[in-house]
């Protein structure tokens, strides 16, 4: 089985893959979790019960940005989000005893065939691939909005794919 995390400071996306079946998803919600270590324990918790439920055998973790671009996320907001990602692996190796593997959004999202266009947000394009394809369980809002979190369970099961794939290869090569 194949964990993929979307990781941010403010919602973790979680996704367990069989193979390329989707048997569980869920999130992190951190938002209201001041301090950076509580986040951490936060997460390493909820590793903790997928573990019990799970015999994961790889990890994979969204990697965080490393360029600046245009509207993007500022050098402390990018340094912050290296340091949590950073955690964050370090929790999955004292957890599982495995290194993560790291995939980019960008190769993660061309490995399931997901195309964004210059100008287009990824989330988006994401998260429409699923409407059309595949419900992963997508909750809306009172007012027909899609639910944060669903945003990062949908990145979640694009690195967990991704990992499922590139794992794939590895076995024919």
């Amino acid at each position: 089985m194949i964990l993929g995390l979307d990781v941010s400071t403010s919602i973790v996306g979680v996704c367990v893959l069989k193979n390329d079946k989707i048997v569980h998803t869920a999130y992190i919600d951190l938002r209201k979790i001041k301090n950076f270590f509580e986040k951490g324990q936060e997460v390493e918790n909820t590793l903790k019960d997928i573990k019990k439920n799970f015999k994961i055998e790889y990890i994979y973790i969204e990697q965080a940005l490393m360029f600046f671009r245009r509207g993007g996320s500022t050098a402390n907001t990018m340094s912050i989000l290296q340091r949590f990602n950073g955690i964050v692996s370090w929790i999955c190796y004292n957890v599982y005893g495995m290194e993560p593997n790291y995939v980019t959004p960008i190769g993660a999202r061309s490995k399931c065939g997901i195309k964004v266009k210059r100008g287009e947000k990824a989330k988006e394009i994401v998260m429409k691939h699923f409407i059309d394809n595949e419900d992963f369980g997508i909750i809306y809002t009172k007012k027909g909005n899609i639910q944060k979190y669903c945003y990062d369970i949908a990145d979640a099961i694009i690195v967990a794919r991704a990992g499922y794939i590139l794992q794939e290869g590895l076995k024919k090569a």
